[in-house]
């Protein structure tokens, strides 16, 4: 009886998918809204606690633009982005992998997971028109909203 228990809650509980390219999407909407108000609302696994809390700690300089909220929108959009972070819940995100726990990345472009699967990727592709930077994600990734980021 316990194992069957334990079966169906893996089963019903746990987040897996059989597609490696997918990675679950922000599904906080004040998270969703106020993120990809500038840029594609980056899924939360995809870096870890500590460099969430940087983030939005310096919200006045993010990435050379002042995107400041209110104290009350920031709070709820740090910890959203905490709990959801690679390094919470039962195992680490893949994108963890190799990454200094002393000085976490604020970028998703500085993670080894990103640079490996993005190797081979001219200069001149990232500049582009079509893409325009490397946090573009959706000019490659069509379903990058969605959660899906197989080569299209």
């Amino acid at each position: 009886m316990r194992f069957k228990t334990l079966l169906l809650t893996a089963i019903f509980v746990l987040p897996v998918h059989a597609d490696d390219d997918y990675i679950q999407p922000i599904v906080d909407q004040t998270t969703k809204d106020e993120c990809s108000a500038c840029h594609l609302a980056f899924p939360a696994s995809m870096l870890p606690k500590a460099s969430w809390q940087k983030i939005m700690n310096n919200l006045d300089n993010h990435f050379g633009e002042d995107a400041s909220l209110d104290a009350q929108t920031t709070q709820h959009i740090t910890d959203y982005l905490v709990a959801e972070a690679g390094d919470t819940g039962f195992w680490s995100s893949k994108f963890l992998r190799g990454l200094d726990s002393q000085s976490p990345p604020i970028r998703i472009t500085e993670t080894k997971y990103w640079i490996r699967e993005h190797r081979g990727i001219s200069d001149a592709k990232w500049k582009s028109e079509r893409v325009g930077s490397k946090a573009n994600c959706a000019a490659c990734h069509r379903g990058a909203e969605r959660g899906y980021y197989e080569d299209d």
